[in-house]
């Protein structure tokens, strides 16, 4: 499985769809170090990749000093390349971490965390695996931290749905982009309930075989951008 993921990541070249949702995503991150109160922030990364999203925007933000980010990969390559980075750049505090973002365990000792990015995952999960994760986000975020997650609008289109279960969960949404003549988007909610105590060894996903994920379907549900905000969350 771990060749496939690094096959995955050579869609970031060029304009394609990754490239494009990954230019939003970061953008998502700013905004969040933006919405961070002085002092440490920190940060997890499911399923992270080599962590482009994150490292492009900690080496140059202002806030960048102050993130302290573990980022949780399976793929020994990907780790690998991301580590790289981290020495490259000189990025003290974001530590890679290879093995299973799919249960609590992996965030251990990093929670709660200010941004939780969820990207990659609810494309190659089950319906109810989505909503599961999204319930446990509580349990991983600080006060008014922020997730940034990404979804597919294949048809049927999950994006409505995922965004009810955030606010069910107790976020209020900031941002939804749905980026144009693509099936990508990307959501961003802000936790404005009460966090809930951290709970190790729970499972929040198991990924699909790659023909019965539903980022397998290539229909797009809607064809033009549509990028909405919300109420705006409370101050920190």
């Amino acid at each position: 499985m771990t060749d496939e993921w690094i096959e995955w990541h050579r869609g970031y070249s060029g304009n394609g769809l990754l490239a494009r949702r990954l230019e939003v995503v970061r953008n998502f991150v700013r905004e969040a170090l933006d919405r961070c109160a002085p002092g440490p922030v920190r940060v997890i990364s499911m399923c992270a990749g080599d962590g482009r999203d994150l490292l492009g925007v900690r080496s140059s933000h202002p806030r960048g000093r102050d993130v302290h980010a573990r980022l949780v990969e399976l793929a020994p390559e990907l780790v690998a390349a991301g580590r790289e980075q981290v020495v490259r750049h000189g990025l003290a505090g974001v530590e890679f971490v290879l093995g299973d973002a799919s249960t609590t365990d992996a965030y251990s000792g990093k929670v709660p965390s200010d941004i939780v990015l969820v990207c990659g995952v609810f494309g190659n999960v089950t319906d109810a695996d989505v909503r599961n994760t999204i319930e446990h986000l509580p349990e991983l975020c600080a006060t008014h931290a922020t997730v940034i997650w990404t979804r597919g609008r294949f048809a049927p289109d999950l994006t409505p749905t995922i965004r009810e279960w955030f606010g069910a969960a107790g976020f209020t949404e900031i941002s939804f982009a749905a980026i144009p003549d693509t099936t990508a988007a990307v959501g961003a909610h802000r936790l404005t309930s009460a966090p809930r105590p951290f709970r190790a060894g729970e499972r929040l996903f198991t990924f699909l075989p790659q023909g019965e994920r539903p980022s397998s379907r290539g229909t797009p549900a809607v064809g033009r951008e549509v990028v909405s905000a919300g109420p705006g969350p409370s101050p920190p």
